[in-house]
């Protein structure tokens, strides 16, 4: 093709822009490319694995693991160092696996697809991949077409963009000549030439997705393990101080008291805490995966377990996102087959994309014609209209269809019984009732008219100005079905304690229809403009009252979700367009879908392989068991461990030696932990998955506080037992203690995870009962065998066994009293 004859304004333009209607040469191209970059835009950047691995060392949970791990092998405890670091190692580096996998399977998800865009180079128009395009270069863009960078308008015929995915706006932008046009918009009607202004990262697009690289804001859950760490290792810190203190005046030596202070700090802490996350974690994405959810970022199964609020649009959620002609009337109201025959033959021959309606015509294949197309008067969004002039049994008729409220005053006549008769007041009236009334139900409407025309000769063009004298034929009538299942999913999504934000660009009467079949109660709706200029008080109350938003710009959507979360929900939020990233960054769980945008896709936490409330309510069950399955090692591991610790500094008081060695402290700890790694497969009240969960860390505190002396209880009667009944030597002390203490942990595991009767009520998983009864038997095993000489244990006397099962059937009781005790106390506190 060779150079196009721009005017001499035209030309002007192109050489403020710094190209020719030529465009550019290869050397040009080859001095841009190096100077500007390729056109792509930034994306959040990828860590590597070498990155991803050494962040997980700034957790202060893992920086309190490594220091006992040396802390271990400066006292001679090798077996200890390598245990504790093996443990650091596998757990830090099956998280980095895990995160890393499900970053690549999101990424496959993504469509691959090569964009090409028509390029004039040295005169000639060339296709090349959008990549390659730079400043300066002049492109040609037709219906269909994807943008391919931030570009200005030369010249132009009938040009509309789609540019929905940018800014949110529901219609296409009628452009005109030195107007721009956006990256990854479409253009869906007419065509034109332009010149590339800026590529790249420096793009709207690019910027948006340069801005998704920072950082995310701390979401929930990432806030409450930052807070659980500080609290471990502040109780850590008190104790070595308090406990060394005690041992220094209690005559024992400073370096053994040092120790034993050190060991009682490293026993506290929750050594496998990151590898039970990360397995819980990668179970859950492992069952949500089968279901349809795809997880990118692994903490987000936590967050959507706390979700109390999910922020949505209507089309695709609430809706089939598929529009169906519900109706063909004609002046009378009554079902009419020419109507039906008329927009069907008026979107068979236009040329411009077929929109949504134009889709729900066609489907209609029954619908036979044979139509000679001789014109087209292409849609534009001032007429609002589309017509074709067409040719059959040698008459010529231009078919017009559109929005009827704006071709209503361009109506002149009407067909009645096949008769034609003049629009008057009343008949006009009539028309504009029917529209009012369709639209309170949700019908989106459009106008089909005709007339017939003289024939012009074979080269002669029609245009607007022949869309007049027009009769009016009848309309047509189209719906966004009601989801079949959104009924039941919006109720279950009520049930399951997760409110409900409809957040829309759309039109509130339709939002409103669609709440009214589906049964949502609807407290208020609330158009995007009334969020501007408010208090942040003012702001609040408003979010918080209503539940249709609509009309909403991107920013507002960000601005509904931000107020949310400062007023203390978990927000979730459903979007699949680039105007819905900055939400979906903001939210604590992102949601998207497959066939979402990519720059949504990369913003989201999960991606739902169907835009369906039902899918996404299966992640959310799934989310409550992960975090319930890891708030029960919390509880249970630090709970315990604590209580040991005060045990053993009560001990340490009176005790003319001290009641445990550290390589025995660090044992008992590590049989313990390892024994929870069967935590995850642990089986969960509904009750506990019926609402969203919470972090709290003040919860935590008083758990342990409560719990920690319980367990102290048992911990001092046993001491009692083998001094003042056994008088047992130090090594039989030491034995029989370690033995108590694993044999009561076991019996709390299965007592404190789960609110109710255990056994009875809430059966432990399989792999729970089998590592509760095997922590029993190693701790007999390595004190009463042979191997307990390596860790100076004794051999235990029968009476010992008796002694042990009466402590344990009253720690049962005991625990199983406070349990219920300390949850009613939580249920008045909430």
């Amino acid at each position: 093709m060779d150079a196009i004859n721009f005017n001499s304004k035209q030309t002007a333009l192109l050489n403020r822009l710094y190209s020719s209607p030529n465009g550019l040469t290869a050397d040009a191209v080859r001095r841009r490319q190096a100077k500007y970059g390729p056109n792509s835009v930034v994306t959040q950047t990828r860590r590597t694995l070498l990155i991803s691995f050494l962040e997980k060392f700034t957790n202060p949970l893992i920086i309190l693991l490594l220091f006992a791990s040396f802390f271990s092998m400066l006292t001679g405890s090798m077996l200890d160092f390598v245990m504790i670091l093996i443990m650091i190692l596998i757990s830090v580096s099956l998280d980095v696996y895990l995160e890393h996998r499900s970053e690549k399977a999101a990424e496959r998800l993504k469509r691959q697809v090569e964009v090409k865009t028509d390029v004039m180079r040295n005169g000639m128009l060339t296709e090349i991949p959008s990549k390659e395009i730079t400043v300066g270069d002049l492109i040609s863009v037709e219906s269909g077409s994807v943008i391919p960078a931030d570009v200005k308008i030369i010249s132009i015929k009938d040009l509309h963009i789609d540019e929905s995915t940018l800014t949110g706006e529901s219609f296409p932008q009628e452009k005109t000549m030195g107007q721009l046009a956006y990256m990854g918009t479409l253009v869906v009607n007419g065509e034109g030439f332009a010149v590339v202004e800026t590529i790249g990262k420096d793009t709207r697009y690019g910027k948006i997705a340069t801005d998704l690289a920072n950082a995310s804001p701390e979401t929930n859950f990432e806030r409450g393990i930052r807070q659980f760490g500080y609290l471990v290792m502040k109780i850590a810190i008190c104790l070595v101080l308090v406990v060394f203190l005690i041992n220094s005046f209690s005559g024992h030596q400073l370096i053994d008291s040092f120790l034993f202070a050190l060991a009682l700090a490293i026993g506290i802490t929750p050594e496998l805490l990151p590898m039970i996350m990360t397995v819980n974690l990668a179970e859950g994405a492992l069952k949500m995966s089968r279901k349809g959810v795809i997880v990118k970022h692994l903490p987000s199964i936590h967050n959507l377990g706390s979700m109390n609020m999910l922020c949505t649009d209507k089309t695709g959620t609430l809706t089939e996102n598929k529009i169906i002609l519900e109706k063909y009337e004609n002046f009378d109201f009554k079902t009419d087959r020419k109507v039906l025959q008329f927009a069907h033959a008026n979107c068979t021959h236009q040329s411009n994309i077929r929109g949504p309606l134009e889709e729900a015509i066609l489907k209609h294949h029954e619908v036979r014609d044979a139509w000679q197309k001789i014109d087209e008067i292409p849609f534009d969004f001032v007429r609002k209209r589309l017509s074709v002039v067409l040719k059959k049994d040698g008459k010529t008729i231009l078919i017009c269809k559109g929005a009827l409220e704006e071709m209503l005053p361009e109506l002149d006549f009407y067909e009645h019984d096949g008769v034609v008769k003049p629009l008057t007041t009343r008949s006009r009236q009539k028309i504009s009732d029917r529209l009012s009334e369709l639209s309170k139900d949700g019908f989106r409407v459009l106008a089909v008219s005709y007339r017939e025309l003289k024939a012009k000769n074979q080269h002669a063009t029609y245009s607007k100005t022949d869309e007049k004298d027009l009769i009016f034929l009848g309309l047509t009538a189209f719906q966004d079905p009601p989801k079949q299942s959104a009924k039941r999913s919006l109720k279950q999504l009520a049930a399951s304690g997760i409110g409900l934000k409809i957040l829309t660009g759309d039109n509130p009467e339709v939002t409103m229809k669609v709440c009214k079949d589906l049964d949502l109660a609807v407290s208020g709706v609330c158009i995007g403009d009334d969020l501007l200029h408010l208090s942040e008080e003012k702001l609040v109350e408003k979010i918080k009252a209503n539940t249709i938003f609509a009309k909403l710009t991107p920013d507002q959507k960000k601005l509904v979700i931000s107020t949310l979360q400062r007023s203390g929900m978990v927000v979730g939020y459903l979007g699949d367009g680039v105007n819905d990233a900055s939400s979906l960054k903001q939210a604590d769980v992102g949601i998207s879908v497959e066939n979402a945008t990519d720059v949504a896709k990369e913003s989201a936490d999960l991606i739902l392989m169907h835009k369906s409330l039902e899918v996404l309510l299966e992640g959310v069950k799934d989310g409550r068991k992960v975090f319930i399955n890891t708030t029960k090692y919390i509880f249970m591991n630090f709970g315990s461990n604590f209580g040991n610790m005060i045990s053993m500094s009560v001990a340490s008081f009176f005790l003319p030696f001290i009641p445990m060695l550290p390589i025995q402290i660090i044992l008992n700890n590590l049989i313990y932990d390892v024994s929870q790694l069967s935590l995850p497969t642990d089986n969960v009240d509904n009750s506990e998955t019926a609402k969203p969960l919470k972090w709290d860390i003040n919860q935590i505190k008083r758990f342990i506080f409560i719990f920690g002396p319980v367990s102290s209880i048992f911990d001092i009667l046993t001491f009692v037992g083998l001094l003042y009944i056994f008088h047992s030597s130090v090594g039989s002390f030491r034995s029989g203690w370690f033995i108590e203490s694993l044999a009561t942990q076991a019996m709390v595991m299965i007592v404190l995870r789960t609110k109710i009767i255990p056994f009875f009520k809430s059966k432990p998983s399989i792999w729970v009962k089998v590592s509760a009864s095997a922590i029993v038997m190693f701790a007999i095993i390595i004190s009463q065998s042979p191997l307990g000489k390596m860790f100076e244990f004794n051999v235990l006397p029968i009476g010992f066994w008796l002694f042990m099962i009466v402590v344990l059937v009253l720690n049962v009781f005991v625990n199983e009293f406070a349990k219920h005790w300390f949850y009613s106390r939580e249920s008045r506190l909430a």
